[in-house]
């Protein structure tokens, strides 16, 4: 993985000294709240319902063992002994003291990490698939164009002040797990009749208030124009991009404004005056950065059969199906921690959890670690003749849930109990439904799923995208929350529709259940609930919902009262 050289130290060391100061004449009351605000902001403290709220940067979604270990340190030192890890890869403390937040920061520095940039009108972490590298359907590891692309907008003169935020993903492998598709720039991995590797670019995906699956605007980008290109985007977007509504200001709103071939004919024209500049990407600066991105010294294993000699033991079996990944490696497989156990808030952890996570990957899988999209923590390296012992241990720290891609692998943003721009709490309706379908069988009866629960119109929590996506809304000053079916992520990218009128919390676990029993009725063999959804359209879905009204929570209905 990248290591700092002397130039990163440095900036993050002189960003820390000028955020210690900024802290200091804030506490004395040098600088208002209002002076102070910009300044936190770029260090990615957020003043939230009860506390200061800290976003700390995971670029492309990947830890050392020791960057986990100081998580968990923070954690114990100046949070409330857990953190919350996010959709964009990142991780969250929610209860921060002001004053402790330059120790926090210099703490952070003593192991090559930093909370710049992931808040404010800039370019956000990048973000990437959790199993870059090691993925069986990877074109190339795309993690050192992301690292290029994190060094060369980290403090980019021109865009620190941008209309408003901006996040790029980009996928190496055939299928995308990095949804591209719903981000302002979303970068494909692709090869041209000759076999050269570029980039397919979409332009003007996103959520929030106005969600719009992005635009493709070249098929092939050849690879060493990957950051004179995305310049040229970021010119066009920084220069027309709308600053007096903020609700209008996300490239997206500019493209749909002005066409796609326009702004496409815009970007090329500002390209041509960029083309071949020293910021074209040459062998030697790719083959630097390549280098700290090398596979890690894998052993020449046979592949093998993890359940042999462990046929009889259905737990195991119903965790290897769901949580564990093939790998491009023979004998390796990639390993998905669950943040997702019943009763626990989806993407938490706490400290005793993440020295745990951290003491795994050192054992186990060359002491890194990835964060998913889907709140989730990978060990990317593991053995398969390993897997039996390494299962037997996360169960015992209850991160062996075997719901990957489950309907209780829920997603799901902190809401109202901690974000100050929630209308309504998300987790207490995740806990709810996590509950009411915590049975594996019907589980893995119902398959594939992908649940998602945002607290806010920013959706934080993807909802637009989730087969079923929530979203918590204000009425009449009371929490209610409104059901979309048929959103999806990935190579099918779809915006989920709304079904009707909102419910209130308790009716949630109800609507879904009867949302279930109508894909129940009406799939077909091996149909996911998003495909019956898109065959059949959202009517039969609405109408068994609405058919009779939602009363007090009841009993759980049961697998048989499905059929």
């Amino acid at each position: 993985m990248y290591q700092y050289d002397q130039y990163d130290h440095l900036i993050v060391r002189e960003r820390i000294a000028q955020y210690r100061d900024q802290v200091r004449r804030r506490l004395s009351g040098e600088l208002t709240e209002e002076e102070f605000l910009p300044l936190r902001l770029q260090n990615g403290l957020y003043m939230q319902r009860h506390a200061y709220m800290l976003r700390i940067a995971v670029p492309y979604g990947l830890l050392a063992s020791k960057q986990m270990r100081m998580f968990a340190h923070i954690a114990r030192k100046y949070d409330r002994g857990y953190g919350h890890f996010t959709t964009r890869q990142n991780i969250q403390f929610n209860w921060i003291e002001l004053e402790q937040t330059p120790d926090i920061l210099a703490d952070l520095a003593s192991v090559e990490m930093h909370a710049i940039q992931t808040s404010g009108n800039c370019i956000r972490n990048v973000t990437s698939d959790e199993l870059a590298g090691v993925a069986a359907d990877e074109i190339i590891d795309p993690r050192p164009y992301a690292e290029v692309l994190r060094q060369w907008s980290t403090f980019h003169p021109e865009f620190i002040a941008l209309p408003r935020k901006f996040k790029v993903a980009i996928n190496g492998a055939v299928e995308d797990r990095a949804a591209i598709a719903v981000h302002d720039i979303g970068l494909t991995v692709v090869k041209n009749a000759a076999g050269e590797i570029g980039f397919k670019v979409m332009v003007g995906g996103g959520l929030g208030r106005t969600p719009i699956l992005g635009s493709v605007i070249r098929e092939f980008l050849p690879r060493e124009h990957l950051l004179t290109y995305i310049e040229a985007i970021m010119r066009v977007y920084n220069q027309y991009g709308r600053r007096d509504n903020k609700y209008k200001a996300r490239i997206k709103i500019l493209l749909k404004a002005v066409g796609v071939e326009e702004f496409t004919r815009q970007v090329e024209e500002e390209w041509q005056d960029l083309k071949g500049n020293d910021e074209t990407l040459t062998i030697d600066e790719m083959e630097r950065i390549i280098a700290f991105f090398q596979p890690p010294a894998y052993e020449q294993l046979a592949a093998i059969d993890p359940r042999a000699g462990h046929e009889d033991n259905k737990a195991f079996a119903n965790w290897l199906g769901r949580n564990v990944k093939a790998h491009k490696q023979p004998g390796y497989a990639a390993v998905i921690l669950s943040l997702k156990k019943t009763g626990v808030p989806p993407g938490d952890a706490t400290a005793e959890q993440m020295d745990f996570m951290a003491d795994l990957a050192d054992r186990y899988s060359f002491g890194q670690l990835r964060v998913t999209h889907e709140q989730n923590i990978v060990l990317a390296d593991v053995k398969q003749s390993q897997l039996f012992a390494l299962w037997q241990e996360v169960k015992a720290h209850g991160l062996a849930t075997p719901n990957i891609g489950l309907l209780t692998d829920i997603v799901c943003c902190p809401g109202g109990d901690f974000c100050s721009l929630a209308n309504a709490k998300s987790i207490p309706i995740a806990a709810s439904i996590a509950e009411r379908f915590d049975r594996l069988d019907f589980l893995h009866d119902i398959g594939d799923f992908e649940l998602n629960i945002s607290g806010c119109i920013n959706a934080c929590g993807h909802h637009h995208v989730g087969h079923i996506g929530v979203l918590g809304v204000d009425k009449d000053g009371s929490e209610w929350y409104q059901v979309s079916i048929g959103g999806a992520q990935g190579n099918a990218a779809a915006i989920g529709k709304i079904i009707g009128p909102s419910f209130s919390a308790h009716q949630m676990p109800e609507v879904i259940d009867r949302l279930l029993q109508v894909y129940l009725r009406e799939r077909t063999p091996d149909e996911r609930f998003v495909d019956t959804v898109q065959r059949i359209g959202i009517a039969p879905f609405k109408d068994h919902v609405y058919a009779t009204p939602i009363a007090e929570p009841g009993r759980l209905v049961g697998e048989d009262e499905y059929a």
